[in-house]
């Protein structure tokens, strides 16, 4: 008699359930294990630097080495943060005075045992994405390494799309050609759903009718017309929408066949995803705003994205993202980073993209090979892919001049 499995829903989310953190630490906890205990932590420092997109978290050990890490918020806030966490009502859960190694238990400390959540996830994140890099200084290995190994050594990337007139033939000629004129390369873009709506980018729009959706049509059209097939568009969106809204706008743009419909809807998961999923055809990305797995979990149970596009500083970190790369792993989901922020983010979102295979893309801004804060290893960008760095770490080397020079108005030097 054949016995015959089926593989459901409830099997596959008692699956991700179960998913151990450890899995994410299996290649480098036998790596780091020689040199355990050896190294302590002895202070978290944040500065903001203007003219950056990201403020710095920079973890120091009594080895003399140091672990950079970006983060969202003020110099301020990230200091407020990480004194709450270094001497809240809780100490016990701090970093400084422990194994800078001990990776995982920090991660845990930082989110979980005393759950934080809210803007507080961004500098956490710079923490823990500052603790990859000092592990892979202190073993003398990329953090791609660390992680498990390179899956690809060069990283394919979108970029962004200038804006201004969206309605006219002319000005798309003239913008495509710069874009695609570009010597880096990029054949993929994001193209924001404000510019023809004419709205701020990010305000909520309660509902668009059929004339807004017209204009949509028609800007979207004469993008793709100008870009040629050859180039991906992706309908860029800032959760603006409402669900009609959004089925509106997928319908318009459909005929462009785009690359991603990102963000349409508010970010956090609901049933409102499952009704744009059953009205449209269209390849559906989110997760810019999630923070850590069990906030990704929904989207994927529900079959209701293509694509999640977390963010390093926003999701938890490399540790977080990891996880969230696994479960969406599973799914046979594809994991593509939201990267926004500077030499930092680039470079950490380049090692994780590296390592874990179902990271096929990574958004990048154009500039992002022109970093100011780099001292040298600035990113390489050609033919439309990243090159990843084989230094220690996350690869970084920044001009401590600079940064001095260049703090934001009452910031304290870190050195």
């Amino acid at each position: 008699m054949e016995v015959q499995t089926t593989i459901t829903m409830l099997n596959i989310f008692r699956r991700a359930r179960a998913l151990p953190l450890s899995l994410a630490f299996a290649s480098y906890e036998p790596m780091a294990a020689p040199v355990r205990d050896q190294v302590r932590i002895t202070g978290i420092k944040a500065m903001q630097v203007t003219g950056l997109r990201s403020t710095l978290i920079k973890v120091e050990t009594d080895a003399g080495i140091a672990g950079y890490g970006p983060c969202h918020g003020s110099g301020p806030f990230a200091r407020s943060v990480i004194a709450g966490l270094e001497g809240g009502r809780l100490p016990h859960l701090g970093l400084i005075g422990k194994d800078p190694l001990a990776i995982q238990v920090h991660f845990h400390n930082m989110f979980y045992a005393y759950p934080q959540r809210g803007r507080q996830v961004r500098v956490l994140s710079g923490i823990d994405i500052a603790l990859w890099d000092l592990a892979g200084k202190i073993l003398g290995k990329p953090v791609s390494t660390l992680l498990g190994g390179r899956f690809r050594d060069e990283i394919p990337l979108y970029s962004h799309c200038t804006g201004g007139d969206y309605f006219s033939k002319e000005a798309w000629r003239d913008r495509t050609q710069e874009l695609t004129g570009d010597p880096r390369g990029f054949t993929a873009f994001k193209v924001d759903i404000h510019q023809p709506l004419g709205v701020p980018m990010q305000q909520y729009t309660p509902s668009i009718g059929p004339r807004e959706a017209r204009k949509i049509h028609q800007a979207y059209t004469l993008a793709r017309e100008a870009f040629g097939p050859d180039v991906d568009i992706i309908v860029h969106c800032h959760n603006e929408l409402d669900v009609p809204s959004a089925i509106r706008v997928a319908e318009a743009v459909e005929p462009i066949k785009p690359l991603f419909f990102e963000d349409p809807l508010a970010p956090a998961f609901s049933e409102s995803w499952l009704a744009l999923r059953r009205a449209t055809r269209l390849p559906i990305m989110t997760g810019e705003n999630l923070e850590l797995a069990e906030d990704a979990l929904p989207f994927l149970q529900a079959q209701t994205v293509n694509c999640l596009q977390p963010d390093l500083i926003n999701s938890g970190g490399i540790t977080g993202t990891r996880l969230i790369a696994d479960l969406a792993g599973l799914y046979r989901i594809p994991v593509c980073l939201h990267n926004v922020s500077g030499l930092a983010l680039n470079l950490a979102s380049q090692q994780f993209s590296a390592a874990v295979f179902n990271c096929p893309m990574m958004e990048c801004t154009r500039d992002a090979d022109q970093a100011k804060e780099a001292a040298s290893n600035a990113p390489v960008i050609k033919g439309g892919r990243m090159k990843v760095s084989t230094r220690p770490g996350l690869g970084l080397d920044l001009d401590q001049d600079y940064l001095k020079a260049n703090r934001a108005d009452g910031e304290p030097w870190w050195g």
